[in-house]
């Protein structure tokens, strides 16, 4: 890709997960699924020579791996160039600026995990990649050609979900500790029967607490109200069925129990920033190239 091209395709992903020149998923405001992580971009340059961006306050996760140096990342407390020895993660909201006009080959990822870092990690996460992390970053590199079109959109999917399944599970990184069986079996009820009526002060009864009781930490856990998390469940199921699927969108809004299309997409515009139909136009695999989403 020329660096005219390129300079003008790559938005740099400053407020939204998709520069321009990778392939799209998820979008922002869709909650994490059993994996405990959404991805919303996955993305190989062969040449990557654009990539100067300043003041990037990113509401998501960044996966950064080079295979060559010539990259580097510059914040108030650290100042780290990528290299072929390190994975590169960096959490969301840290303010931070990317420099790099050399043509080297530059694999990113854009994801959300459910789980909040400790406060005691140090950022960038540094991570050395151990063979099986490198092979995957190859095997997903090899899907795009020279003009960062992916070749199989699918299989770029399922080995970004596989990669960051290993490497968030590592022990290098520090979680914060917020375990709670009973908030957990809650979440997975609400999720495995998203597309059903469901009563929270039932679900309260189930985790054994009273409704304010049952409320109040289930936020603390999640982060929402348990009402946000079914809605949020419902709209990552309906994005996965525009993407995947020819259902209607009537169709869709009946399989996740949304009374009509209408409300489907008052929600789903309100909680990702984009009508279900837009949404489909701009990620379905079939209606544009995979460079562009």
């Amino acid at each position: 890709m020329s660096f005219f091209n390129l300079k003008k395709r790559n938005t740099g992903s400053y407020s939204s997960p998709f520069t321009g020149v990778g392939t799209h998923f998820f979008p922002l405001g869709i909650l994490p699924d059993h994996s405990g992580f959404v991805l919303h971009e996955t993305g190989y340059l062969s040449h990557n020579n654009w990539w100067n961006f300043v003041k990037v306050l990113s509401p998501f996760w960044r996966f950064y791996y080079n295979f060559r140096k010539g990259h580097k990342v510059v914040s108030r407390d650290f100042d780290v160039e990528l290299t072929p020895g390190h994975i590169m993660l960096i959490p969301d909201q840290q303010l931070f600026d990317s420099f790099g006009i050399k043509p080297v080959p530059h694999f990113w990822m854009a994801f959300s995990p459910a789980r909040r870092i400790d406060i005691r990690q140090k950022i960038p996460i540094m991570l050395k990649p151990d063979r099986c992390e490198l092979d995957i970053i190859r095997k997903i590199a090899g899907l795009y050609n020279s003009s960062a079109e992916c070749s199989d959109r699918k299989r770029v999917f399922n080995l970004s979900i596989a990669l960051l399944n290993i490497v968030l599970s590592r022990p290098e990184i520090k979680w914060q500790n917020h375990d709670s069986p009973r908030m957990e079996k809650a979440s997975r009820f609400i999720e495995d029967n998203y597309s059903s009526a469901i009563s929270i002060h039932d679900t309260a009864r189930k985790a054994g607490m009273s409704h304010p009781a049952f409320i109040k930490a289930f936020k603390r856990y999640q982060g929402v109200t348990p009402v946000r998390f079914l809605m949020q469940t419902k709209i990552r199921q309906a994005a996965d069925m525009l993407t995947n699927t020819d259902f209607t969108i009537e169709e869709i809004a009946e399989r996740t129990g949304f009374p009509n299309r209408a409300y489907l997409s008052r929600v789903f515009s309100k909680i990702t920033g984009k009508a279900p139909a837009q949404f489909r136009k701009t990620h379905a695999p079939d209606n544009i190239p995979t460079a562009n989403g």
